[in-house]
């Protein structure tokens, strides 16, 4: 097939790129700095950009199928996507899938992952909807400085339990389902095997890098300043509160078996992954 992915750079579409070349897919991928990137074969450029939700639109007019994902950074992900599927419904695409999170289906219809979520499903298109739980990779990279230099995960989750998933099999899940017919018209939960306190998954990297390091269980409001002062806009940073503040309610620890289902495997596991990204910590 010849797919499009959306943000195409990120973490969880740059895998997404790797698993469908890896299948023999052609892939047209979006990224805000295509000039940058290297040619290769079976893979293509468009220039995209959340900011500007029109740009490359037209790149879907040569493609049968399309991954999309909520931009980080942003609270209007319906403004954003919504082009995008109103796009691929006009080209009739053969497949779409859509990367939301874990927990949208509970948010008000208004709230614009929510929103987007019932455009696609309102479209007509074949569709499936993933929401992957809190990413194991957070770790490595937005609280990555605390736990470098501190040894230190600070983060206002009590002692509630998350079943992290890593982003590596969410790309996987995503490229299989973007490539076959598979949960069609469904709406799925991504988790990894097990759900962990933020204080074991402190213990799991510490094992890892053979350090100490511990959990700090920090307030929410200087959780809201800490992502203020990292130069987040002040509406996702009250997105990121929210979610927080939902996942120490305890609203982020169930299982699901759908990687299993979807890969064939199990997902990976959190020592796992801690092993893997030791060097981000060192």
């Amino acid at each position: 097939m010849k797919v499009f992915v959306y943000g195409a750079r990120s973490l969880t579409g740059g895998g997404i790129v790797e698993e469908l070349l890896a299948s023999g897919h052609q892939v047209v991928a979006g990224a805000r700095q295509p000039e940058s990137l290297p040619v290769r074969k079976n893979l293509s450029y468009v220039r995209v950009d959340a900011s500007q939700p029109q740009l490359g639109l037209e790149a879907l007019d040569g493609v049968e199928a399309l991954t999309l994902l909520s931009p980080p950074g942003f609270t209007t992900q319906f403004e954003i996507l919504s082009p995008w599927i109103s796009r691929a419904q006009e080209r009739g695409l053969k497949r779409v899938v859509l990367m939301t999170a874990m927990g949208v289906e509970f948010a008000p219809p208004e709230a614009p992952m929510r929103k987007s979520e019932l455009f696609l499903e309102s479209s007509g298109l074949d569709h499936t909807i993933i929401r992957p739980n809190w990413f194991m990779q957070n770790f490595n990279t937005f609280w990555v400085e605390g736990i470098r230099k501190d040894r230190k995960i600070y983060f206002p989750g009590g002692e509630a339990r998350t079943s992290f998933i890593d982003a590596r099999d969410i790309s996987a899940v995503a490229a299989k389902l973007v490539a076959g017919r598979e949960f069609l018209q469904q709406a799925i939960n991504l988790t990894g095997p097990q759900a962990l306190s933020h204080a074991e998954v402190a213990a799991q990297i510490s094992a890892a890098i053979d350090q100490k390091v511990e959990y700090v269980d920090i307030s929410s409001q200087q959780f809201q300043d800490s992502l203020a002062a990292a130069g987040l806009p002040p509406d996702y940073v009250g997105f990121m509160v929210y979610i927080a503040g939902a996942l120490k309610e305890g609203h982020a620890a169930p299982i699901t078996d759908n990687v299993q289902k979807v890969l064939g495997r199990p997902p990976r596991d959190f020592a796992g992954y801690a092993r893997d990204s030791k060097k981000a910590w060192l």
